[in-house]
């Protein structure tokens, strides 16, 4: 591309981007405002980490989906780096508030929908971001860089999939006592901001870097970019 693509700044506004902020900003909110209008616990940093792990991991699919030329592309993939260093951070700190929490007697682990979504979750992130990682850092650890680029689409794939995953650990969690008894969010309202957020992203989603379709022939009878 030339000159003429977007600056990488407006990579998370551009077309459906836009929706998929208008949901990530509701389900933060909806969150961070049920628990500041809560009696504040020891336990309440999870939601509040945990939520902020999401809007950061969204934000790092958004900044990414439509990189262009070689430059934006390097800038798109540092910038998704961090912010899923980031949100990866506040994923690992919500968790050591849990498992703090439920030290002692009588806190029974992985009994919920919530608790369970959560630990696949967890699994899958780790392996994603790793894979993630080394594929672009130390491709020679998959034999050459065009070994490592071949198995990039299951990346993305498994980016997608993550994010879906999170979506559903937050609307479980609306089921658990501690929403149920203390924070009240409605589990519409998290399904809507779900909807929203997939609906911004989904159609930003190119198949060709999946393997879903093959590239456009060019005119001249040559490959597109």
């Amino acid at each position: 591309m030339t000159s003429s693509s977007p600056p990488l700044a407006n990579a998370a506004i551009l077309g459906t981007a836009i929706i998929a902020q208008a949901g990530i900003i509701l389900l933060f909110a909806t969150v961070w405002a049920s628990i500041f209008l809560s009696d504040l616990i020891f336990f309440s940093a999870h939601p509040l980490l945990n939520s902020a792990a999401v809007l950061a991991i969204t934000e790092s699919i958004l900044i990414l989906q439509p990189t262009h030329s070689a430059t934006q592309k390097r800038q798109g993939t540092l910038a998704h780096f961090v912010t899923i260093d980031l949100g990866l951070g506040l994923l690992l700190a919500g968790l050591v508030i849990v498992e703090i929490n439920k030290r002692g007697p009588g806190h029974e682990h992985f009994v919920s929908a919530h608790a369970i979504l959560g630990l696949i979750t967890y699994i899958v992130i780790a392996i994603q971001a790793f894979v993630g990682f080394t594929q672009y850092f130390v491709p020679q650890l998959y034999g050459s860089v065009d070994k490592a680029k071949a198995i990039y689409k299951w990346h993305r794939i498994s980016g997608y999939v993550v994010l879906t995953l999170l979506l559903a650990t937050v609307a479980a969690a609306t089921q658990t006592d501690y929403n149920k008894y203390v924070l009240d969010i409605k589990l519409w309202a998290v399904l809507l901001a779900a909807v929203l957020i997939l609906v911004g992203v989904v159609p930003r989603i190119k198949k060709q870097k999946l393997g879903l379709v093959k590239p456009a022939l060019l005119v001249s009878g040559g490959f597109g970019q």
